[in-house]
């Protein structure tokens, strides 16, 4: 008669063990360093590392299950992104430790290249919409959440801020330049940068409109033109149409002058699909953990936060964060 000996479990064990698992492997690797500051699908990594999909499937799965990245669907596609370690529970200490070194560590050139290439996939979706779609982009955004739903909110940041009477402001995708009397009204000097001229023409003539006279519109890409650094830079519903919203924010903010603040009013993470052919949507909100993520990645400290809930179901956060005072790294001077 034979004995069966019980089963021994080590939970704990198992934790860590699945942790080194996936670190065990190069490309897994990469992937992680890939998603250091941006969010990717199953098909768009697949393209990246020129694996087949259900090659990467296997490995997203694999870090998924040591908790190394999170999921977020968005309408028929799931987007991986990094999870933060929890340096207060088990294993937290080693995920922190892992992500440093990745980071620390440079992608192959072929592979930066095909970001390279999703990136700008997503920006000519996002540039072909506004260019078909000025005449009537008011009325499709308010679909979700036009301007009179959060335009006192970004006031009052803007007004808790305290800036003084010299001081500059600069507002990335004007829209229809709707926000502009408010900037006016309040800064020595405006600039309103759009790099789609059928956007920025609608822009121009609400400034002829207002009579705004210290107003500069410019025809420009905030993220690679040269831009002037401003004391207080906005961004209202804008960062979803970006290809990278993460490495966006680092681009942004060095156009902040020391002391200075970034605002941006996005939208809440959400599942409304029908966003993307409505509204040219590349993503579907944000967490709020995301822009604090991003914005400390970029030198940014977090300032005060307003959250508005609206009758159709979605979210608004209106946030602010600060450039230290003592933060000179400016690379647009």
């Amino acid at each position: 008669m034979s004995l069966r000996m019980p089963q021994i479990r080590f939970n704990d064990s198992d934790q860590l063990a699945a942790l080194c698992k996936a670190g065990g492997d190069a490309l897994r690797l990469n992937v992680l360093r890939a998603l250091s500051s941006d969010s990717f699908g199953v098909l768009e990594l697949a393209q990246i590392f020129a694996i087949g999909q259900s090659g990467i499937s296997h490995h997203l799965k694999v870090l998924a299950q040591a908790g190394l990245v999170a999921t977020r669907r968005e309408g028929n596609t799931i987007f991986y992104r990094r999870t933060l370690p929890q340096n207060d529970s088990l294993g937290g200490a080693l995920h922190a430790a892992l992500l440093e070194e990745i980071d620390g560590l440079a992608l192959p050139e072929e592979v930066q290249a095909r970001i390279s290439t999703v990136h700008a996939q997503r920006s000519a979706a996002s540039e072909d919409f506004f260019a078909r779609m000025a005449g009537s982009f008011q009325a499709r955004q308010d679909l979700i959440a036009g301007l009179p739903q959060y335009r006192d909110s970004v006031v009052a940041l803007l007004e808790a801020l305290n800036f003084d009477a010299h001081a500059t402001a600069l507002e990335v995708g004007p829209g229809d330049g709707s926000f502009l009397p408010e900037l006016a009204g309040r800064f020595a000097r405006v600039t309103a940068l759009d790099n789609s001229l059928a956007m920025l023409e609608l822009a121009k003539a609400h400034c002829e409109r207002q009579t705004l006279g210290n107003v500069e519109l410019k025809l420009a890409d905030a993220l690679h033109d040269d831009c002037p650094p401003a004391d207080c830079v906005v961004l209202n519903m804008v960062l979803h149409h970006l290809a990278a919203p993460g490495e966006a924010l680092k681009q942004l903010a060095r156009l902040v002058r020391a002391g200075g603040s970034l605002l941006i009013t996005e939208l809440c993470s959400h599942n409304q699909g029908w966003a993307r052919e409505a509204c040219g949507d590349l993503w579907l909100g944000f967490e709020q953990d995301d822009l604090a993520r991003w914005a400390a990645a970029a030198g940014l400290a977090p300032g005060e936060s307003i959250y508005i809930g609206l009758k159709n179901g979605f979210q608004i956060q209106a946030r602010a964060f600060t450039r230290p005072a003592a933060d000179d790294r400016l690379t647009h001077r």
